[in-house]
């Protein structure tokens, strides 16, 4: 069991007269990490220190001296990858297999960023294409923003932070950041790698805190110029309310739908889904939550789904055999299955799981679903997935938008025409063709549409979100 605190500057706070929370292992309850307690003044600090830094530093540091920094701490976390995914797994309860893949993912987002930290150009403008532009030139140039918040969820606590703190890095700003409450030891320890590989103190300047004492102080701070959130819908809303003027990236809820029609490879996408809905007990934004089958396919779909659910092994995540371990703790445990209960008591059928002990929740497929159900018209964030019979693309089309979200979505079929027709009319920031929703590679735009968010990431993309475009023009003397 360690102790740890917020690292401004450099130091870590963790003084003996501060309050104090625990990190508990939520497979066991064991006590992984005691928490010394950011207060407001530490934020104040944070952002002064982050504002001073990027004025003092950062704003002047060459590309290829941040691009040298990254690439280091790529380096290094390649050195320590068994470490850091041990402690996900400890912190999170991710199976540990999931957890390295997680590093490795990590990894190559500081790869990605390295690099795109050395092209970030502008463009000359034909300023005669206007009348009366003649002898003139214009320049379009990038110029990072200065103090970048970010404020990171418990499910991918290591690749989702560093989707915000490396492209800050890469652009030239400097970063105040808030992880949250339930995982800030991976944080805690990617800091010190930032360090250990030369990023100057103050840079990165890490909050450990709550979201009210520290998180929507920071949100509301003058000196910050963006906030990127990955988490709830309404932190995400109350966020945009007080945000003000900064830039605001916000990655939201879901509730993703796959769509199989009935040329799919049904051994293949039942192999996919199984890990698209399940993987990390369904706590992925973009988890595989409504199946959409054609009747035609429909109960070979679900007989061969449901095979391959049950053989999932249940465990302690540290296990590598281990497919599904705990939820993050025994409320959303006991909250997902109080919506199971809730769906099969207005007529919805448990094919699989559906059984709770303790913070984990069993694999459940159901059927017989209504669209006013939680587990349809909300996020469920749980191992639960239903699955749907359809029998017309146009149905399917209809279903799939008929949801307040739209983040990614999945299509299986071997016709073209109809995957690339179908995926145009989907109301989807994102959409897979014979691939799951839940997909993701870091290089590509990621972001949702309707109230699943605003913005993108993927590194190019929020290096670009991340920076200023600024015209500077010339009058060229024509003057011998």
């Amino acid at each position: 069991m360690i102790k740890i605190g917020s690292i401004i500057d450099g130091q870590e706070r963790i003084e003996d007269n501060r309050e104090t929370t625990a990190v508990h292992n939520p497979f066991d309850n064991e006590k992984v990490a005691e928490l010394k307690l950011a207060t407001e003044k530490d934020l104040e600090d944070a952002v002064t220190i982050s504002f001073e830094k990027f004025h003092s530093e950062m704003k002047a540091m060459p590309a290829h001296e941040r691009a040298d920094i990254l690439r280091k701490t790529a380096d290094l976390l390649v050195e320590k990858t068994e470490d850091f995914a041990t402690i996900i797994s400890k912190e999170a309860g991710k199976p540990i297999k999931y957890s390295r893949g997680e590093v490795g993912r990590s990894i190559q987002v500081l790869r990605f960023a390295s690099e795109l930290a050395k092209n970030i150009t502008g463009e000359v403008l034909p300023m005669d294409a206007a009348i009366g532009g003649e002898h003139r030139m214009g320049l379009v140039k990038r110029e990072p923003l200065g103090v970048v918040g970010a404020i990171t969820p418990f499910n991918f606590p290591l690749n989702l932070s560093l989707h915000k703190l490396a492209p800050a890095l890469a652009a030239g700003n400097t970063v105040v950041f808030k992880p949250a409450e339930k995982t800030p030891i991976s944080a805690h320890m990617l800091v010190e790698l930032f360090q250990e590989a030369g990023l100057p103190n103050g840079v990165i300047n890490l909050l450990i805190g709550t979201g009210e004492e520290v998180g929507s102080p920071l949100v509301t701070h003058d000196k910050v110029h963006k906030i990127s959130f990955t988490g709830s819908l309404p932190v995400g809303k109350k966020i945009r309310e007080t945000a003000g003027f900064k830039k605001v990236t916000l990655e939201l809820g879901s509730n993703s739908p796959n769509l199989l029609f009935e040329d799919a490879n049904i051994d293949y996408a039942t192999t996919e889904l199984v890990k698209g809905a399940f993987a990390f007990s369904g706590q992925v934004c973009i988890s595989a939550q409504r199946i959409y089958v054609h009747r035609e396919i429909y109960d070979e779909f679900l007989e061969s789904y449901s095979k391959k659910t049950e053989a999932l092994q249940i465990g302690d995540p540290i296990s590598e055999e281990t497919d599904i371990g705990p939820m993050i703790n025994e409320e959303e445990a006991k909250r997902a299955k109080q919506w199971i209960d809730d769906a099969v008591d207005k007529g919805a059928v448990v094919a699989v799981g559906g059984e709770r002990n303790g913070p984990i929740l069993s694999p459940t497929i159901m059927t017989d679903v209504d669209k006013n159900m939680k587990i349809i018209a909300q996020e469920v964030f749980a191992p639960i997935v239903s699955v749907i019979p359809f029998n017309t693309e146009e149905e399917v089309i209809q279903y799939s938008n008929d949801s307040i979200y739209g983040l990614q979505a999945g299509v299986f079929t071997k016709d073209i025409n109809r995957a690339l027709r179908v995926a145009d009319r989907l109301e989807m920031g994102g959409v897979w063709i014979n691939e799951i929703s839940t997909y993701r590679q870091d290089n590509h735009p990621y972001g949702g549409v309707k109230q699943s968010g605003v913005g993108r990431e993927g590194v190019k993309y929020a290096i670009e979100d991340m920076t200023e475009m600024k015209f500077i023009g010339i009058k060229i003397d024509q003057n011998n």
